[in-house]
């Protein structure tokens, strides 16, 4: 048996039959940075097979598509992968609704969704990752009116610590804490999505717009599109890029060859400096159904090679400004070690465990190089300087924030506490990275 060094899943060379292995050697995350530690790998086929595993199992985590860059996902005992059970997209057409299988990718169940003349309210820049994992670790686009994806799950259903079949629905106490759960409440198996009817996005990329003017015109560069994201190596003033997504529904709002100090790329465009464009969804004011615009890469190529190390914090939007010129001032730290940097806008939610509960939020985001000794001081150094606004990391990047600073972050922490309680008694999904943050 061959671990997949490239996204964290398990290979499956016993087509339709389950697998259970030892973990192989150096099997990793799809960055490789991390190296799992269990001592077991489970790949069922059905739900009573899950069932099997995870009650039987003393330790057990859900490996999802393995993008998360830290040990959230790791144990030294049983980790279980649900990518082949039985994939299904059912929708609810009088609901607008959709169930589908926790261990599908995003390109899949996007597909199935427009096929049927339905959207997502938003999507992350990659469709290569599994919609359960997105919504346990707070993955999210941009937009100041799109909240994370885990927003949009009105339903979640999970294999609970003795193998029963759990579920909760929105409005159901403890909702609000299962759906970004973190994987500490079981194996999820089926999400269901609230949807809205299909629609179609155009993507303009503008050059060189001056870092300065955030401090005059923050709200109006944000607000300018559904889904805005800005990028800069820090290498100079300027942002090396303004990504612009807008709907073709919205109001028409003109593209001109300038905007805000900036000029309109005269071709596709890459985030990270040279990159290939070709592996970005399609850009140049195009338009496009949504799931092949609103992500920056396209889900059948390979963004990258995974060489990469990744951090985000996400802080108050009223403090944005404040985060920006912090970071800024590290700007000769940060350079050498940065491959870029994004920023975004999330809208508030009411997920217990999530850094935009009940706030909007401003995310700064931070690609770097693969050398881990370089880049963690850099990081230690950002935490520092945006300890004072309050930032919170992303739950699935790397970061060295102290725990009870990660801790004091989330207002709901003792309700999150409660509820793993109720499902899970003996802390059977509980990791050294769980124990430490929760």
């Amino acid at each position: 048996m061959t671990g997949d060094t490239t996204d964290g899943t398990p290979g499956d060379e016993q087509a339709g039959r389950p697998v259970t292995h030892a973990t192989p050697s150096g099997t990793r995350n799809w960055a490789g940075n991390v190296t799992f530690g269990a001592a077991r790998v489970h790949s069922p086929t059905s739900l009573g097979e899950l069932q099997e595993i995870v009650g039987g199992a003393e330790r057990v985590r859900a490996l999802g598509t393995g993008h998360s860059f830290n040990r959230i996902a790791d144990t030294p005992a049983d980790l279980v992968s649900v990518a082949r059970l039985p994939e299904a997209v059912a929708i609810d057409h009088e609901r607008a609704q959709a169930t589908v299988s926790a261990g599908m990718r995003y390109a899949q169940v996007c597909r199935a969704l427009d096929d049927s003349g339905y959207a997502l309210h938003n999507l992350g820049s990659l469709p290569h990752i599994s919609v359960a994992g997105a919504c346990a670790t707070g993955t999210h686009g941009s937009g100041v009116t799109n909240a994370n994806l885990a927003a949009a799950v009105a339903g979640v259903e999970w294999v609970a610590a003795d193998g029963s079949v759990a579920s909760l629905a929105r409005g159901d106490a403890g909702f609000d804490g299962a759906v970004l759960s973190l994987g500490m409440l079981g194996v999820a198996t089926r999400l269901t999505l609230d949807l809205e009817p299909s629609f179609t996005v155009r993507q303009d990329v503008y050059e060189d717009m001056p870092l300065g003017r955030l401090a005059t015109d923050l709200d109006e560069i944000v607000g300018s599109a559904y889904s805005v994201s800005l990028f800069t190596d820090w290498t100079s003033p300027s942002f090396n890029q303004v990504w612009l997504k807008r709907r073709t529904d919205a109001p028409e709002r003109p593209t001109p060859r300038r905007w805000m100090d900036a000029h309109l790329a005269d071709g596709p465009r890459h985030p990270v400096p040279g990159m290939p464009a070709g592996n970005c969804t399609e850009q140049m004011g195009k338009p496009g159904p949504w799931y092949q615009r609103l992500p920056h890469f396209r889900p059948d190529l390979v963004p990258s090679a995974g060489d990469e190390l990744q951090t985000e914090y996400l802080v108050a939007r009223p403090h944005a400004l404040a985060a920006v010129e912090a970071v800024a001032a590290l700007a000769p730290r940060i350079a050498p070690v940065l491959q870029i940097c994004e920023l975004r806008t999330v809208a508030r939610d009411e997920l217990w465990l999530s850094p935009s509960y009940r706030r909007d939020t401003f995310a700064v985001h931070f690609t770097w190089t693969s050398d881990v000794e370089a880049v963690m001081p850099v990081v230690r150094d950002i935490e520092a300087a945006l300890a004072p606004v309050g930032a919170l990391p992303h739950w699935g990047k790397v970061f060295t924030t102290a725990p009870e600073v990660v801790r004091a972050g989330f207002e709901r922490l003792d309700d999150a506490r409660r509820l793993r309680q109720r499902y899970d008694p003996g802390a059977k999904f509980t990791n050294a990275f769980v124990e430490t943050y929760v």
